[in-house]
């Protein structure tokens, strides 16, 4: 598989098998997507993945604790904007239809969103953190980082579905896994291997064309 390969497959998965990965798997695409570029070669993640007890004895316990409202620690922007609230608007909606969930439905909208803080019945979750005194461009190194994970994923077969949800829980994990003090969870990540037979992963999103977002100039 080529990397537009890889890019083309890989999705946000939200159902998997009970098929755990194997522990030198889940080590090496972590240690690949450190090949992930970063400025001044910093490195600023640091990530961590469950299975098994440990996951368990951690989303029991999130399961116990009611998630932080800080907006800064909420997956979007409060009050959002055009063009961006259209396209998250009709990525939700395109969601609970695939799943037959009408609008009017909020009790089984409202449990589908709880299946992020199991996520999504993954059997390993990996947790990427990021030293709190760091700046918007090592939230972007950590980004890159991030998409090298889940691209050498769908290379092995695997599916994952990044989540920005579980920074809420930050503080919660961070203790659980014992991170230092300065450091803040930027993203946890469900990782498995995907159940094709669910519903909602026959979700595929669109994406907005060249002329939307893209320009060139200088070319002959």
């Amino acid at each position: 598989m080529d990397v537009s390969q890889a890019l083309r497959q890989r999705r946000s998965v939200r159902a998997f098998t009970p098929q755990v990965p194997g522990a030198a798997l889940v080590q090496q695409l972590m240690e690949d997507a450190a090949l992930a570029a970063s400025g001044g070669n910093m490195q600023p993640w640091r990530v961590a993945a469950l299975a098994g007890a440990p996951l368990q004895a951690l989303l029991a316990e999130v399961a116990r604790t009611p998630a932080q409202e800080d907006a800064a620690l909420l997956s979007y922007p409060p009050d959002l904007w055009e063009p961006y609230r259209t396209r998250r608007f009709a990525n939700g909606e395109d969601l609970y239809r695939t799943l037959g969930i009408p609008r009017e439905d909020k009790p089984a909208r409202l449990r589908q969103l709880a299946k992020n803080a199991e996520l999504f019945g993954a059997p390993v979750g990996v947790f990427v953190f990021i030293d709190a005194r760091m700046g918007y461009p090592q939230w972007m190194d950590v980004g890159i980082y991030l998409q090298s994970f889940m691209l050498r994923a769908v290379e092995e077969g695997l599916a994952t579905c990044a989540q920005g949800f579980w920074r809420r829980y930050s503080p919660l994990v961070q203790q659980h896994l014992g991170m230092p003090q300065d450091y803040r969870l930027a993203c946890g990540l469900a990782l498995g291997y995907e159940d094709v037979s669910a519903p909602i992963n026959t979700l595929r999103t669109s994406r907005e064309p060249f002329a939307e977002w893209g320009g060139l100039q200088g070319f002959e």
